[in-house]
């Protein structure tokens, strides 16, 4: 029946008939993932699909996956935790391997993880945070939003973060949505934080806070900030919160709106309307609030006030340029204002490290130098997600690039690239065994989930988290 195909349908047809006699003969394709968030296990559940023969194996440092839809996103967003099923379907797949517990760069090489691997897939994310640059940074309760969300998240590097909530006044330094995460985490109600999977100690220290007023500044306008429509909206239905937009900052904004692409036409559109024209129900619902939040424009720290504690931070005002309005630049001018305030949260991007000296690393971006996901000069070496591209995106940015690192990764295997004679984690494993490593498996990470499941619902939580990873590892391994 071959010879009645179409010229190219025959093509693929060989193509396909030759990379799969190429594995039978060759070996089995053996890829190893290091980080077990969203564009590990995207890019493993690609390169599963993308070629039948693959197996994969997903190196973690911490006990428990997921990585930053578990630690980053809010505790009032459980919907968005749902992607944690579709990551459950691809580790319990009989090619899919989780080996939690495991540093790389310390328990093992990158070196080690070559010679054992056809391909190593780096995706460990942005574990760092950029500096403000500005003197006074290094005062108490200046600190940054990545380390005040694992705190509220129960990431075990940041339980122990010393933040001072007996103040009234916060400023955030950013406009995009972890910025508002963590202003909406400040000012909502703790009956609300009650009911979410917020780390109790957390919730404790909530609860006693004094802030009523958070200011959240960007160094640019209106149209360029960067939190979404779903974040900003759920900033103004906060209950016993109003918004405090000044109109000068809207002048003239309403006559731009229709010619901006839609979701930023729709942004601008609640931004200017919540300030300009707010609605009898809008008015109603702030009339009586106790707290309130703001968004400052077009200003830049210069720098932060304080003995010990911070008590604000001078401002620089800047000027727009540029003819693409969305994408206008901060000029800063000679004028400068004076905020008071008691805490300062940076929210102003996370940064990739270099976790072993054998991978290639841009320092000053924080990412590793790529080309369509494939390590420059390391053949058999890919990376996605942050530490590929920086931290841009969502959760579906960071899945669909990481679709495509896998289609890439397979791209190699079937092209005939990749050694496929490797042995996989059984070098590794033992390597691991040897130094006493206790690793934890995806099974033993299910006897971790149910015990928090347990502990929340004795205190009426959806969970309550484990932040001590002696204890992860304990009740991972008990039967």
């Amino acid at each position: 029946m071959l010879f009645i195909l179409p010229r190219l349908c025959r093509q693929h047809l060989r193509s396909y008939v030759q990379s799969h006699i190429r594995q039978l003969t060759t070996g089995q394709p053996n890829v190893c993932i290091v980080g077990a968030g969203p564009a590990g296990f995207y890019t493993a559940q690609q390169i599963l699909k993308g070629n039948p023969n693959a197996v994969v194996d997903i190196y973690e440092k911490l006990p428990v996956p997921f990585g930053l839809v578990r630690y980053g996103v809010a505790p009032d967003h459980p919907e968005v935790k749902n992607v944690i099923n579709t990551f459950t379907q691809t580790a319990s797949k009989d090619r899919c391997t989780f080996i939690g517990n495991v540093t790389i760069g310390k328990d093992i090489s990158i070196a080690d993880l070559q010679k054992a691997y056809s391909a190593v897939v780096l995706s460990y994310g942005a574990d760092n945070d950029r500096l403000l640059g500005v003197p006074g940074e290094n005062l108490k309760n200046v600190i940054s939003a990545r380390s005040f969300v694992g705190w509220y998240n129960g990431l075990p590097q940041d339980i122990d973060l010393q933040v001072n909530l007996d103040v009234e006044k916060a400023v955030i330094i950013g406009h995009g949505n972890v910025a508002l995460d963590v202003a909406r985490i400040l000012l909502m109600p703790i009956d609300l934080l009650k009911k979410t999977d917020i780390s109790q100690y957390s919730l404790d220290a909530l609860s006693k806070s004094r802030i009523k007023e958070v200011t959240v500044i960007g160094r640019r306008g209106p149209l360029q900030v960067a939190f979404t429509i779903k974040e900003l909206r759920e900033m103004i239905r906060l209950p016993d919160c109003k918004p405090v937009l000044s109109q000068a900052d809207f002048l003239g904004v309403d006559k731009l709106i229709q010619d901006l692409p839609r979701p930023r036409r729709r942004l601008t559109e609640l931004m200017y309307k919540t300030c300009m024209e707010p609605t009898e129900k809008d008015l109603k619902l702030w009339e009586t609030a106790q707290k309130s939040w703001s968004l400052s424009f077009c200003m830049s720290p210069l720098e932060i006030f304080g003995d010990k504690d911070v008590t604000g931070l001078k401002l620089g005002i800047n000027k727009l340029q540029g003819e693409d309005l969305v994408k206008q630049s901060a000029i800063l001018t000679d004028q400068t204002i004076d905020m008071s305030c008691g805490l300062v949260l940076r929210s102003i991007g996370y940064k990739s490290i270099l976790i072993d000296p054998d991978i290639p690393f841009d320092t000053k971006s924080g990412t590793i130098p790529n080309k369509e996901s494939r390590v420059e000069g390391k053949p058999g070496m890919y990376c996605t997600g942050w530490v590929s591209t920086g931290p841009v995106g969502v959760i579906l940015t960071t899945m669909n690039q990481a679709f495509e690192t896998g289609k890439t990764v397979v791209k190699d295997i079937n092209d005939g690239i990749l050694d496929l004679t490797k042995p996989g984690k059984r070098d590794i494993l033992n390597i691991l065994n040897s130094k006493g490593v206790q690793t934890v498996s995806f099974k033993d990470w299910e006897n971790i989930d149910q015990f928090e499941v347990k502990q929340g619902e004795d205190i009426g939580k959806p969970r309550e988290k484990m932040v001590d990873i002696s204890q992860m590892v304990s009740v991972a391994k008990k039967s």
